[in-house]
């Protein structure tokens, strides 16, 4: 701050020494300078970005016929086209030209100011050795692979991970449960070596840029401060103890006489699924009761119908989406942007009528009606949400009313008893999933933040030790096996889970926005936000559509009159 000070105070002395030798003319040159480098900017910055979306489309689209397929040619292409994108975006002489005009050129067009920045920190990261970008991204395409086509095996049958979840959720045979989850496990021992390997590459190259490690680079340039995400973290984790801890004891009673043995005697196979990152069922109310008389298409129904009701039609994204079960296709979900400018949005999912794939349906959806509504007219680098964490806010904010006894009146159409009777504990059950995934996500940032410090240290010890602080689960007795590399965020998403959780706090901190502003409810009034126009105009308006134009931080401000809090998310969970 002392040196940007200093330099104004010398600028201003100068400009006032010799103001009176200055006439209009010589003022007026040095503004048309700035407009020239504005306009030679621009016209540099949309010709990079034109190659680089051409390309980022291409690869995109390998990437979604490879996630389909997975077949051995199409992981192939996705690969060969990801290179491409990266070897546009390690270009040193484009990389060159962006770096001239970051340290010599301020610019007075805050858009530009915006989107020179952006450009900066994405090329950065890509300044190493082409070569090390190449075999990062065929080491990552390699175990990808190896967890898309990987399934479980339990004495002679092979398990899709739906199939698994499913056991651990329902089996009450203990012996059952062990063998599902240890069959699980077993492609931690088929990448661990590669994900080991893929860390230590990607701090070599983060280390090259300057940074201590690919963690630390991660969070950088990304508009994050290190420190400042794990005060957060430190905050949360004091936020949830005790209140997790509360219900955990509770938890343990209800799963131990569901399993009939001792609480003493839980372990990880026992909380009804692989990670203990979603709530299990201890209440009364099973909400797949709500959603297993509906076929998987009137899943799909269900989520198309309630975004219309918004003003937020989601016909177009449905019809090039793949949203079934298919052999050799991911078995997870997500949504992908394929081309931002013609809005080619996409989701994938494997759909079930149950509870969790009708909340996993409307955070798909969530993120792609953000894709959707974001402002064409901005350059392309800044045609994105503004942070990941905050289309991950939107995702969240619509997959929580799956649950909501509200949505399931106005979507489904229990009626006003059966919604009383379940409120409470429909509350419960929403509360406890919230501290359940706040537990998990503690152990997902604080082990990457970890194995990227150090990735030669005992990381079996380091994820048993972390579960057990975090999650207050007990690991298996001597069991020395790579089960952190089990879970394929760590693989493929590093250093994003912890932005999971930060969604989940813009998440609350915009419902209570909406519900007090927009909505105008009563404290404590709970609505679905079905046939509420308003509220898909407001976030089209206030957060889709200005994109990444703004700091994260400055968008939320802007949409809600306070930076990111954690004290709606403790208000709605905690308090």
């Amino acid at each position: 701050m002392k040196s940007i000070f200093s330099s104004l105070l010398i600028l201003s002395l100068i400009a006032t020494l010799f103001l009176s030798n200055c006439d209009r003319q010589d003022m007026r040159v040095s503004e048309e300078d700035i407009k020239k480098k504005e306009a030679e900017f621009k016209e540099f910055a949309t010709e990079l970005q034109e190659k680089l979306a051409k390309t980022y489309t291409a690869y995109a689209l390998a990437y979604w016929d490879a996630s389909i397929s997975g077949k051995d040619e199409d992981f192939k292409r996705s690969a060969e086209l990801e290179i491409k994108f990266n070897e546009l975006l390690s270009n040193k002489e484009d990389f060159n030209k962006i770096k001239y005009y970051y340290d010599s050129v301020k610019f007075e067009d805050p858009l530009i100011k915006r989107e020179l920045l952006v450009l900066y920190n994405t090329f950065l990261a890509y300044q190493v050795d082409t070569a090390k970008l190449n075999a990062m991204t065929l080491l990552q395409n390699e175990i990808a692979k190896k967890f898309q086509t990987f399934r479980a095996k339990v004495g002679k049958k092979e398990l899709t991970d739906n199939e698994v979840e499913e056991i651990l959720k329902t089996s009450k045979d203990s012996k059952k449960l062990k063998e599902t989850w240890l069959a699980h496990k077993q492609i931690g021992t088929l990448v661990a070596d590669d994900i080991k390997r893929l860390v230590k590459m990607r701090n070599e190259v983060a280390q090259e840029l300057g940074f201590k490690n690919y963690h630390d680079m991660s969070l950088r340039l990304s508009d994050q401060d290190p420190e400042e995400i794990s005060k957060i973290f430190d905050e949360l984790d004091e936020l949830t103890r005790d209140t997790f801890a509360k219900l955990k004891s509770e938890m343990d009673a209800v799963l131990a006489n569901q399993l009939k043995i001792k609480p003493e005697d839980l372990m990880p196979w026992h909380y009804q699924n692989r990670y203990f990152q979603e709530a299990p069922s201890i209440y009364e109310i099973d909400l797949d009761v709500y959603y297993k008389n509906y076929k998987k298409e009137d899943i799909v129904e269900l989520t198309r119908k309630y975004f219309a009701s918004l003003n937020m039609p989601i016909d177009d994204i449905i019809e090039k989406s793949d949203l079934f079960e298919k052999p050799g296709k991911n078995q997870h979900a997500y949504c992908i942007d394929i081309d931002r400018v013609a809005k080619d949005i996409r989701v994938l999912c494997n759909v079930k009528p149950n509870y969790n794939w009708m909340n996993t349906m409307l955070h798909e959806f969530g993120h792609a009606v953000y894709f959707k509504y974001q402002d064409n007219s901005l350059p392309w680098v800044l045609n994105t949400p503004a942070h990941t964490f905050t289309t991950e806010a939107i995702a969240m904010l619509f997959g929580r009313f799956a649950s909501k006894p509200q949505w399931l009146q106005d979507m489904i159409g229990i009626n006003d008893e059966e919604k009383n009777k379940i409120a409470e504990t429909a509350y419960k059950i929403l509360k406890l999933e919230q501290l359940v995934f706040s537990r998990w996500s503690q152990v997902m940032y604080r082990f990457e933040k970890s194995l990227y410090e150090n990735p030669d240290q005992d990381l079996n010890k380091l994820w048993w030790d972390l579960v057990e602080k975090y999650q207050m689960i007990k690991r298996p007795p001597e069991r020395d096996m790579p089960d952190w590399s089990t879970k394929i965020h760590i693989a493929t998403s590093p250093c994003y889970y912890h932005n999971y959780h930060l969604g989940e706090l813009l998440a609350s901190q915009l419902y209570h926005y909406i519900n007090t502003n927009v909505l105008k409810l009563a404290e404590g009034q709970e609505s679905s936000f079905m046939n509420k126009e308003e509220v898909g105009k407001y976030l089209i308006e206030n957060v889709f559509k200005p994109g990444a134009k703004y700091h994260w931080n400055d968008m939320i401000k802007m949409a809600t009159g306070e930076t990111l809090t954690a004290k709606y998310y403790a208000n709605q969970f905690v308090n």
